[in-house]
């Protein structure tokens, strides 16, 4: 299927590794011009410079989304290299674990921002080059946890303010031909993951609960951003595509 992304422009935040540099990777083999961005410096030079071996156009950008001058900056980067965003990932995401009651104030600023606030500043930078060419994907990477997990209440609390986020945007910038969805991994077996002490309670619990008898592959997540991206999925906005296996259905 020819998902028709050759020539536009996509701009995936934490895309150094896992999810985020797979969806980047993906896009790219349809065609697309990449804008790879990380907190990470070393991350975003390895990225960058493995697309650019394949054979694909990427540029790196170093930023923090929390920083809405950086953001600013690397809106205003995309699109002097490339003369558009098209396409918006908001990925940069991660947890610290700890019950409400022991969770000091930082954790749940660090966790909170980066999932709610960057996604705020990225998409407003994002969005006047989709506005201006009344063509725009919005796809943000929210979590099977936004129902709730123990230990993860600044997470899950994000993850669903980020649902919301995607809902509310949907509604805005439909007039402009611009979609707004939200994917909702279950169980991703990536380097972080399977590094946890806890993995193989984490990979049996995930196993035990779902129709498909194998952990997600970071590939599952990256095929689903690049539907979602595409012309084919023009007449899709406002939703949570759950990849998770079949987890709510078990």
């Amino acid at each position: 299927m020819d998902l028709q992304l050759t020539g536009k422009v996509a701009l995936v935040t934490g895309s150094g590794r896992g999810i985020g540099f797979a969806s980047a990777l993906a896009m790219a083999r349809e065609g697309a011009r990449i804008v790879i961005t990380d907190i990470n410096p070393q991350a975003v030079d390895a990225a960058t410079r493995q697309l650019a071996d394949a054979g694909h156009q990427a540029i790196g950008v170093v930023a923090d989304v929390c920083d809405a001058q950086q953001v600013q900056a690397l809106a205003e980067r995309a699109v002097s290299e490339f003369g558009s965003i098209d396409i918006l990932v908001n990925n940069a995401g991660f947890t610290r674990d700890k019950y409400l009651t022991k969770m000091p104030e930082a954790d749940w600023d660090a966790v909170v921002d980066t999932i709610l606030k960057g996604a705020y500043y990225c998409t407003k930078a994002a969005l006047p080059s989709m506005m201006e060419k009344r063509w725009g994907r919005v796809i943000n990477i929210a979590s099977r946890a936004h129902l709730g997990n123990p230990g993860q209440t600044n997470y899950s609390a994000a993850k669903a303010g980020l649902i919301g986020f995607t809902r509310s945007l949907a509604y805005e910038q439909g007039k402009f031909n611009i979609t707004a969805n939200a994917i909702a991994p279950g169980f991703v077996e990536t380097d972080l993951i399977r590094a946890l002490s806890t993995y193989e309670t984490l990979r049996a619990n995930a196993l035990a609960r779902q129709p498909v008898q194998r952990l997600g592959a970071v590939e599952d997540i990256a095929d689903a951003v690049a539907f979602l991206a595409s012309e084919r999925a023009g007449f899709i906005t406002g939703e949570t595509l759950h990849v998770t296996g079949g987890r709510y259905s078990s």
